[in-house]
């Protein structure tokens, strides 16, 4: 059974591989389709843009497509940077990549005391069929707070700041195997997963003409 993974992230590659398993299925990603036209998120929520994703890929490609849309809601900040998270420093003009919104963000939460700084991981994720028919979708989070500074040398994106206080650690300082446990992806994967033995995916698969 192939699967795209609308992605070229390799993070999120080998959380999705290690949680939905490869023995029976073949990644395929983004990368694996030069020259493809990237899928504008134009939605205003997480579920909006991973459905667009799905469906948008699936369509260029004729492949069963997984897209996910996550991000980081920080209360302090009325829940940005929300679906705005991988390009947070670039609407300011911070630059761009983890390391620029990560300095943008402490800054912008320089002045919150500790009990404010509360914040979310969410992951939504979409399932669709070759034709871009959207057949499942799964949503989940995981709760902690934003750090005054990066702790921990794993994980990416806002992996660094984010600690989560029954842990004692950021998810930064997790190994793969105790992030996937907690994550927000994690979670919504083994979500997704529930729905996909429910139906039987590998012989809905296998059945498509």
């Amino acid at each position: 059974m192939e699967i795209l993974l609308a992605t070229t992230n390799p993070g999120k590659l080998r959380e999705f591989s290690d949680l939905l398993g490869s023995e029976k299925i073949v990644w395929r990603t983004l990368s694996d389709f030069p020259g493809i036209t990237t899928i504008e998120e134009t939605g205003s929520t997480f579920r909006a843009n991973a459905i667009l994703k799905a469906g948008g890929y699936a369509k260029a490609t004729s492949q069963w497509t997984l897209a996910d849309d996550s991000g980081l809601e920080v209360d302090a900040l009325d829940g940005q940077p929300g679906i705005h998270s991988a390009r947070w420093a670039q609407q300011y003009n911070a630059g761009s990549g983890d390391s620029a919104n990560n300095d943008l963000l402490l800054k912008q939460l320089q002045s919150t005391p500790d009990d404010l700084r509360g914040a979310r991981f969410v992951c939504v994720l979409a399932l669709a069929d070759p034709t871009g028919r959207i057949i499942l979708t799964a949503r989940d989070t995981v709760a902690g707070r934003i750090l005054r500074a990066a702790v921990g040398g794993g994980g990416f994106g806002y992996d660094p700041l984010f600690y989560i206080d029954a842990l004692q650690k950021t998810t930064a300082q997790l190994p793969p195997h105790e992030k996937h446990q907690i994550s927000h992806r994690g979670k919504a994967l083994r979500r997704l997963k529930s729905l996909m033995d429910r139906i039987d995916l590998e012989n809905v698969v296998k059945g498509w003409v």
